[in-house]
């Protein structure tokens, strides 16, 4: 059994790692109460320039040419993957990294590696590529860093060119979708070619736009993959702090629970102590008796 020495130091070991993972937990809590902040700010936006194309759409009786929307065949293609740039989260790296590598390998047997763009966000993410011999297209900092409603747009509107250019035919993001702070969907979601899908069939919508029809869509559809990518970059954002304060809440508790082993343990050994300090001073008194 460990001397009381030794047992005092591992008590004072863990508490002081308590400390830390309630104040990284604390930490995460705030950080993650201001993203969800901002994304329920941002997605009513998303939702209603979403609803307004997909309605406008659903309003034509003619087809409207969208070259962002056009399908075709899948000669190239690039990925966009975001991780974290620090652990102490669960499983959230290794969840994006896993989906990542499976996605990467899906196309890597369609087109294969030369026709693969990819664009990797967080150093966890750079490190787990360099560990299976991949060279990103482009290495990023996490989202934690860089996020911004500009920079998210920037991507963007860099990747619609490449797309309008045809020198990529998709773009795919992969992330973990925050549901809630013990739960992130590691997703795959395509964002180009954009889906026009209609919000709400059956209805009948009758706008009048100007200059043109075709203006009008093709310049309102730049701002909607737009606030897509923001919104995707800013839901792994979210997912990010909620998985790190749910990693650091279960970390104290175990902490709290080994400590109070650890307690237990420290009182047996010092009542040990004591009951054998007891025994040798009854035994002396009784050979100074005899």
């Amino acid at each position: 059994m460990p001397n009381l020495k030794e047992i005092r130091a591992r008590i004072n070991s863990v508490a002081s790692t308590e400390k830390i993972t309630n104040a990284m937990k604390m930490v995460a809590a705030a950080k993650l109460k201001k993203s969800e902040g901002i994304t329920t700010n941002f997605l009513p936006y998303r939702n209603k320039l979403s609803e307004a194309l997909s309605n406008y759409l659903s309003s034509l009786e003619e087809k409207v040419n969208i070259p962002l929307a056009e399908s075709r065949e899948v000669k190239r293609v690039a990925i966009l993957a975001f991780a974290s740039s620090s652990g102490l989260c669960g499983v959230y790296n290794s969840n994006v990294n896993k989906h990542f590598k499976q996605t990467y390998d899906e196309y890597l047997t369609l087109i294969g590696a030369d026709n693969i763009d990819t664009y990797l966000f967080g150093k966890k993410l750079n490190d787990y590529a360099k560990k299976i011999g991949l060279k990103p297209t482009e290495a990023n900092e996490g989202l934690a860093e860089i996020l911004s409603f500009d920079k998210a747009a920037e991507i963007s509107d860099r990747l619609v060119q490449h797309f309008l250019d045809h020198r990529i035919d998709r773009v795919v993001m992969v992330y973990n979708h925050f549901k809630n702070t013990g739960v992130q969907t590691p997703t795959c979601e395509t964002v180009l070619p954009l889906a026009t899908d209609t919000l709400e069939p059956g209805k009948s919508y009758d706008y009048l736009v100007e200059p043109s029809k075709e203006e009008f869509i093709n310049a309102l559809v730049p701002k909607v993959i737009r606030t897509k990518f923001y919104s995707i970059m800013l839901d792994a954002l979210t997912a990010e702090h909620g998985a790190r304060m749910t990693a650091m809440h279960i970390a104290s508790d175990n902490a709290n629970a080994l400590l109070q082993d650890l307690k237990i343990q420290y009182n047996k050994a010092r009542q040990n102590v004591i009951t054998n300090e007891l025994i040798d001073i009854v035994g002396g008194a009784e050979a100074l008796k005899s």
